[in-house]
Protein backbone atom coordinates (compact mmCIF):
# COMPACT_ATOMS: atom_id res chain seq x y z
CA UNK A 1 0.00 0.00 0.00
CA UNK A 2 1.55 3.78 -1.33
CA UNK A 3 1.66 6.46 0.87
CA UNK A 4 -1.51 8.02 -1.34
CA UNK A 5 -3.13 5.65 -0.46
CA UNK A 6 -2.79 5.40 3.62
CA UNK A 7 -3.47 9.36 3.07
CA UNK A 8 -6.88 8.59 1.42
CA UNK A 9 -8.08 6.31 4.08
CA UNK A 10 -7.34 8.47 6.30
CA UNK A 11 -8.83 11.26 4.80
CA UNK A 12 -11.95 8.84 4.44
CA UNK A 13 -12.11 8.07 8.05
CA UNK A 14 -11.76 11.07 9.27
CA UNK A 15 -14.46 12.87 7.22
CA UNK A 16 -17.28 13.45 9.45
CA UNK A 17 -19.69 11.02 7.97
CA UNK A 18 -17.46 8.10 8.97
CA UNK A 19 -17.17 9.68 12.23
CA UNK A 20 -21.36 9.97 12.71
CA UNK A 21 -21.86 6.39 11.62
CA UNK A 22 -18.98 5.30 14.21
CA UNK A 23 -20.67 6.95 17.15
CA UNK A 24 -24.38 5.46 15.73
CA UNK A 25 -22.59 1.58 15.55
CA UNK A 26 -20.89 2.36 18.72
CA UNK A 27 -24.30 3.53 20.71
CA UNK A 28 -26.27 0.98 18.54
CA UNK A 29 -23.91 -1.67 20.25
CA UNK A 30 -24.17 -0.34 23.64
CA UNK A 31 -27.42 -0.34 24.28
CA UNK A 32 -28.08 -3.76 22.27
CA UNK A 33 -25.41 -5.03 25.06
CA UNK A 34 -27.45 -2.90 27.99
CA UNK A 35 -30.43 -4.82 26.59
CA UNK A 36 -29.26 -8.13 26.46
CA UNK A 37 -27.37 -7.98 29.97
CA UNK A 38 -30.87 -6.72 31.04
CA UNK A 39 -32.61 -9.97 29.98
CA UNK A 40 -30.08 -12.16 31.37
CA UNK A 41 -29.80 -10.51 34.76
CA UNK A 42 -33.32 -10.31 35.40
CA UNK A 43 -33.69 -13.56 34.43
CA UNK A 44 -30.99 -14.68 36.78
CA UNK A 45 -32.27 -12.70 39.67
CA UNK A 46 -35.37 -14.05 39.11
CA UNK A 47 -34.84 -17.62 39.25
CA UNK A 48 -32.20 -16.81 42.40
CA UNK A 49 -35.06 -15.34 44.39
CA UNK A 50 -37.21 -17.82 44.07
CA UNK A 51 -34.74 -20.17 45.37
CA UNK A 52 -33.81 -18.04 48.39
CA UNK A 53 -37.20 -16.98 49.33
CA UNK A 54 -38.52 -20.93 49.08
CA UNK A 55 -35.63 -21.65 51.63
CA UNK A 56 -37.02 -19.00 54.10
CA UNK A 57 -39.56 -21.02 55.98
CA UNK A 58 -41.28 -17.47 57.52
CA UNK A 59 -41.84 -16.48 54.28
CA UNK A 60 -44.92 -17.22 52.52
CA UNK A 61 -44.36 -19.40 49.33
CA UNK A 62 -46.97 -17.97 47.86
CA UNK A 63 -45.68 -14.47 47.42
CA UNK A 64 -42.49 -15.69 46.05
CA UNK A 65 -43.54 -16.02 42.27
CA UNK A 66 -45.25 -12.31 42.65
CA UNK A 67 -41.99 -10.88 43.85
CA UNK A 68 -39.83 -12.75 41.42
CA UNK A 69 -41.86 -11.53 38.59
CA UNK A 70 -42.43 -7.98 40.00
CA UNK A 71 -38.42 -7.94 40.02
CA UNK A 72 -37.45 -9.23 36.45
CA UNK A 73 -39.73 -7.01 35.29
CA UNK A 74 -38.88 -3.51 37.11
CA UNK A 75 -35.44 -4.58 35.65
CA UNK A 76 -36.23 -5.20 32.16
CA UNK A 77 -38.06 -1.83 32.08
CA UNK A 78 -34.86 0.24 33.62
CA UNK A 79 -32.61 -1.87 31.01
CA UNK A 80 -34.82 -0.96 27.78
CA UNK A 81 -35.15 2.15 28.58
CA UNK A 82 -31.27 2.50 29.44
CA UNK A 83 -30.45 0.76 26.56
CA UNK A 84 -32.80 2.91 24.16
CA UNK A 85 -31.19 6.14 26.07
CA UNK A 86 -27.98 4.96 24.61
CA UNK A 87 -29.69 4.67 20.92
CA UNK A 88 -29.56 8.48 21.65
CA UNK A 89 -33.31 8.79 22.27
CA UNK A 90 -34.74 11.25 24.78
CA UNK A 91 -34.87 9.85 27.77
CA UNK A 92 -38.06 12.00 28.42
CA UNK A 93 -39.49 10.80 25.18
CA UNK A 94 -38.52 7.90 26.38
CA UNK A 95 -41.28 7.77 29.15
CA UNK A 96 -43.76 9.79 27.10
CA UNK A 97 -43.21 7.03 24.60
CA UNK A 98 -43.71 4.31 27.37
CA UNK A 99 -46.92 5.56 29.58
CA UNK A 100 -48.87 6.03 25.65
CA UNK A 101 -47.83 2.94 25.22
CA UNK A 102 -49.12 1.64 28.48
CA UNK A 103 -52.43 3.40 27.86
CA UNK A 104 -52.71 1.92 24.53
CA UNK A 105 -52.15 -1.34 25.45
CA UNK A 106 -53.94 -1.05 28.85
CA UNK A 107 -56.92 -0.21 26.84
CA UNK A 108 -56.32 -3.38 24.45
CA UNK A 109 -55.68 -5.63 27.26
CA UNK A 110 -58.08 -4.48 29.53
CA UNK A 111 -58.65 -8.69 30.17
CA UNK A 112 -55.10 -8.94 31.11
CA UNK A 113 -55.11 -6.65 33.13
CA UNK A 114 -58.11 -7.33 35.06
CA UNK A 115 -56.40 -11.03 35.78
CA UNK A 116 -53.01 -8.74 37.27
CA UNK A 117 -55.77 -7.18 39.30
CA UNK A 118 -57.44 -10.33 40.00
CA UNK A 119 -54.41 -11.63 40.68
CA UNK A 120 -53.47 -9.04 43.80
CA UNK A 121 -56.80 -9.59 45.16
CA UNK A 122 -56.20 -13.11 45.11
CA UNK A 123 -52.90 -12.53 47.21
CA UNK A 124 -54.27 -10.25 49.35
CA UNK A 125 -57.54 -11.43 50.40
CA UNK A 126 -55.98 -15.27 50.30
CA UNK A 127 -58.75 -17.79 49.93
CA UNK A 128 -56.11 -19.89 49.40
CA UNK A 129 -52.32 -21.06 49.30
CA UNK A 130 -49.82 -23.19 47.36
CA UNK A 131 -50.67 -26.48 47.95
CA UNK A 132 -54.16 -26.18 48.70
CA UNK A 133 -56.86 -28.31 47.59
CA UNK A 134 -59.29 -26.20 45.46
CA UNK A 135 -61.81 -26.34 43.48
CA UNK A 136 -63.20 -23.31 41.14
CA UNK A 137 -65.47 -23.28 38.06
CA UNK A 138 -64.89 -27.02 36.64
CA UNK A 139 -61.40 -26.91 37.86
CA UNK A 140 -60.19 -29.21 40.64
CA UNK A 141 -56.48 -29.98 41.98
CA UNK A 142 -53.53 -28.75 43.78
CA UNK A 143 -52.66 -25.12 43.38
CA UNK A 144 -48.56 -24.91 42.50
CA UNK A 145 -48.56 -21.26 41.73
CA UNK A 146 -50.57 -17.69 41.75
CA UNK A 147 -48.94 -15.80 39.30
CA UNK A 148 -49.82 -12.23 38.29
CA UNK A 149 -51.41 -13.17 35.32
CA UNK A 150 -52.76 -16.74 36.10
CA UNK A 151 -52.90 -19.37 38.87
CA UNK A 152 -51.11 -23.02 38.03
CA UNK A 153 -53.02 -25.85 39.36
CA UNK A 154 -51.74 -29.53 38.99
CA UNK A 155 -55.02 -32.43 38.90
CA UNK A 156 -54.92 -35.25 41.12
CA UNK A 157 -54.60 -37.16 37.95
CA UNK A 158 -51.49 -35.47 37.02
CA UNK A 159 -52.64 -32.67 34.45
CA UNK A 160 -51.20 -29.21 34.38
CA UNK A 161 -53.81 -26.25 33.96
CA UNK A 162 -53.14 -22.54 34.35
CA UNK A 163 -56.47 -20.84 34.79
CA UNK A 164 -56.76 -17.07 34.32
CA UNK A 165 -57.17 -14.89 37.52
CA UNK A 166 -59.87 -12.96 36.61
CA UNK A 167 -62.13 -16.88 35.94
CA UNK A 168 -60.90 -17.48 39.91
CA UNK A 169 -61.75 -14.35 41.53
CA UNK A 170 -65.52 -14.56 39.43
CA UNK A 171 -66.21 -18.11 40.63
CA UNK A 172 -67.05 -20.05 43.80
CA UNK A 173 -63.72 -20.83 45.62
CA UNK A 174 -63.42 -24.11 47.51
CA UNK A 175 -60.76 -24.65 49.73
CA UNK A 176 -61.10 -27.79 51.06
CA UNK A 177 -57.49 -27.77 52.89
CA UNK A 178 -58.53 -24.23 54.72
CA UNK A 179 -59.22 -26.07 58.03
CA UNK A 180 -57.46 -28.91 59.39
CA UNK A 181 -59.97 -31.10 60.18
CA UNK A 182 -62.64 -32.23 58.31
CA UNK A 183 -65.89 -33.85 58.93
CA UNK A 184 -66.82 -37.44 57.21
CA UNK A 185 -70.10 -38.59 56.97
CA UNK A 186 -70.32 -42.29 56.17
CA UNK A 187 -74.17 -43.25 55.20
CA UNK A 188 -75.43 -47.12 54.32
CA UNK A 189 -78.98 -48.54 54.61
CA UNK A 190 -79.70 -51.60 56.93
CA UNK A 191 -82.61 -53.87 56.74
CA UNK A 192 -85.64 -52.86 58.87
CA UNK A 193 -85.57 -56.53 60.46
CA UNK A 194 -81.99 -55.12 61.68
CA UNK A 195 -80.88 -54.07 65.66
CA UNK A 196 -80.80 -50.45 65.58
CA UNK A 197 -77.96 -50.96 68.42
CA UNK A 198 -76.23 -53.61 67.31
CA UNK A 199 -75.33 -51.79 63.87
CA UNK A 200 -74.39 -48.89 66.59
CA UNK A 201 -71.95 -51.22 68.25
CA UNK A 202 -70.49 -52.65 64.75
CA UNK A 203 -69.72 -49.02 63.32
CA UNK A 204 -68.53 -47.59 66.43
CA UNK A 205 -65.91 -50.43 66.19
CA UNK A 206 -64.63 -49.01 63.22
CA UNK A 207 -64.02 -45.30 64.93
CA UNK A 208 -61.40 -46.95 66.70
CA UNK A 209 -58.82 -46.24 64.48
CA UNK A 210 -56.08 -44.13 65.12
CA UNK A 211 -56.69 -41.55 62.80
CA UNK A 212 -59.90 -40.61 63.73
CA UNK A 213 -60.25 -37.86 66.13
CA UNK A 214 -61.81 -38.35 69.46
CA UNK A 215 -62.48 -34.40 69.82
CA UNK A 216 -65.37 -33.87 68.02
CA UNK A 217 -66.09 -37.86 69.01
CA UNK A 218 -67.40 -39.59 66.68
CA UNK A 219 -71.47 -40.17 66.42
CA UNK A 220 -73.73 -43.26 65.32
CA UNK A 221 -76.74 -41.55 63.70
CA UNK A 222 -80.03 -42.37 62.33
CA UNK A 223 -80.86 -40.17 59.49
CA UNK A 224 -83.78 -41.42 57.39
CA UNK A 225 -86.25 -44.51 56.93
CA UNK A 226 -86.12 -45.04 53.59
CA UNK A 227 -88.61 -47.16 51.73
CA UNK A 228 -86.30 -50.26 51.60
CA UNK A 229 -83.89 -49.78 54.27
CA UNK A 230 -83.23 -47.46 57.47
CA UNK A 231 -80.48 -45.17 56.84
CA UNK A 232 -77.73 -45.05 59.64
CA UNK A 233 -74.85 -42.53 59.61
CA UNK A 234 -71.38 -43.31 61.80
CA UNK A 235 -69.82 -39.18 61.83
CA UNK A 236 -65.94 -39.01 62.20
CA UNK A 237 -63.86 -36.21 62.10
CA UNK A 238 -60.53 -36.45 60.62
CA UNK A 239 -56.97 -34.23 60.11
CA UNK A 240 -57.05 -33.18 56.27
CA UNK A 241 -53.89 -35.20 55.29
CA UNK A 242 -55.30 -38.01 56.67
CA UNK A 243 -59.23 -37.37 55.52
CA UNK A 244 -59.04 -39.36 52.46
CA UNK A 245 -57.28 -42.31 53.32
CA UNK A 246 -59.11 -42.96 56.18
CA UNK A 247 -62.26 -42.68 54.04
CA UNK A 248 -61.92 -45.24 51.65
CA UNK A 249 -60.53 -47.51 54.29
CA UNK A 250 -63.67 -47.09 56.36
CA UNK A 251 -65.89 -47.50 52.85
CA UNK A 252 -64.05 -50.64 52.51
CA UNK A 253 -64.66 -51.74 55.80
CA UNK A 254 -68.04 -50.95 56.19
CA UNK A 255 -70.00 -54.14 54.59
CA UNK A 256 -67.52 -56.59 56.40
CA UNK A 257 -68.29 -55.40 59.97
CA UNK A 258 -72.17 -55.56 59.26
CA UNK A 259 -71.75 -58.73 58.07
CA UNK A 260 -70.00 -60.02 60.90
CA UNK A 261 -72.99 -58.84 62.99
CA UNK A 262 -75.46 -60.48 60.98
CA UNK A 263 -76.66 -57.53 59.78
CA UNK A 264 -78.20 -57.41 55.97
CA UNK A 265 -77.79 -54.48 53.41
CA UNK A 266 -81.10 -54.67 51.62
CA UNK A 267 -81.54 -54.15 47.91
CA UNK A 268 -84.05 -51.52 46.94
CA UNK A 269 -87.22 -53.08 47.11
CA UNK A 270 -90.90 -52.22 46.63
CA UNK A 271 -94.14 -53.83 47.89
CA UNK A 272 -97.17 -54.63 45.15
CA UNK A 273 -100.65 -55.25 45.60
CA UNK A 274 -102.91 -56.75 43.24
CA UNK A 275 -106.42 -56.05 43.61
CA UNK A 276 -108.94 -58.60 41.61
CA UNK A 277 -112.52 -57.58 40.70
CA UNK A 278 -113.72 -59.99 43.76
CA UNK A 279 -112.29 -58.39 46.23
CA UNK A 280 -113.87 -56.05 48.41
CA UNK A 281 -112.82 -52.21 47.37
CA UNK A 282 -114.42 -50.53 50.40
Amino acid sequence: MDLLSISSFDTLMSSAIIQQLIGYIGNFTSGLVIILLGFWISGYLAKLIRKRLTKIKSFDNTLVPVFASTIRYAILLVAIVAGLGSFGIETTSIIAVIGAAGLAIGLALQGTLSNVAAGVMLLFIRPFKIGDWIETGSVSGTVNEIGLFSTIINTFDNIYISVPNSSIWGSIIVNHSRYNTRRMDLDIGIAYESDINLAETALMKLAQDERVLTDPAPQFLVVDYAASAITVRLRLYAHVDTYWPLYWEMMRKIKTALDDAKISIPYPQREVRLITGSDDLS
